[in-house]
């Protein structure tokens, strides 16, 4: 979801530059904030007891993150963190929904932003609980290339192979065999170790 910056201010709204790899907040802490990305990039991610890392989104300039918990006054489900230096402005829970109650054509952006995610959430679960490791890396890079919506073949993915491996619940190893392997079958290239769908 967007919304305009000068809007946010108007309602209070502060401001912060992060470091790269800076928490902005813990899984498990109260929901208190609205956040929206003026420039940088954030990963959403959930950390087991091993410290195996599994992302739950990334998301860019102009994006919000983390509010499905503000509305049902619960905890944050993951982690937020930033991936490059950025900055974001955040306004307080209570203020964003008074915000969403009082303009009632942001509302209906923020739910058809939320149902969107749930979707898109929903198709990528889909795919991770497949034990073949083919299809669920083949599922991730289907969904970078429609939601960046390239149409050409042989993309060149942003994403290291242990990025993919936290997007995908797999092991760095097993991406770096699958996607050899992927090479060999014509389905991706790898050129200078970088690979392209």
């Amino acid at each position: 979801m967007h919304i305009d910056v000068d809007l946010l201010s108007a309602w209070g709204g502060v401001s912060k530059r992060y470091k790269k790899n800076e928490i902005i907040f813990h899984e498990g802490e109260s929901s208190r904030f609205y956040y929206q990305i003026i420039a940088g990039k954030v990963r959403m991610y959930n950390c087991n007891d091993e410290g195996k890392i599994f992302t739950q989104g990334l998301f860019s300039t102009g994006e919000s993150f983390g509010e499905p918990p503000l509305f049902i006054n619960g905890d944050y489900p993951c982690s937020a963190t930033t991936v490059d230096d950025s900055v974001i402005i955040k306004i307080l829970k209570d203020t964003f929904l008074k915000l969403m109650y009082e303009d009632k054509v942001l509302m209906k952006h923020c739910i058809i932003s939320l149902a969107q995610r749930l979707y898109n959430k929903a198709n990528a679960s889909k795919h991770i609980i497949s034990q073949n490791p083919e299809h669920r890396i083949l599922a991730f890079l289907n969904k970078y290339k429609s939601d960046t919506q390239c149409q050409t073949s042989h993309v060149l993915i942003p994403y290291t192979r242990q990025e993919i491996a936290d997007f995908t619940g797999l092991r760095v190893e097993t991406v770096i065999r699958t996607t050899k392997k992927l090479n060999e079958n014509n389905l991706v290239e790898i050129r200078n170790h970088k690979l392209y769908y």
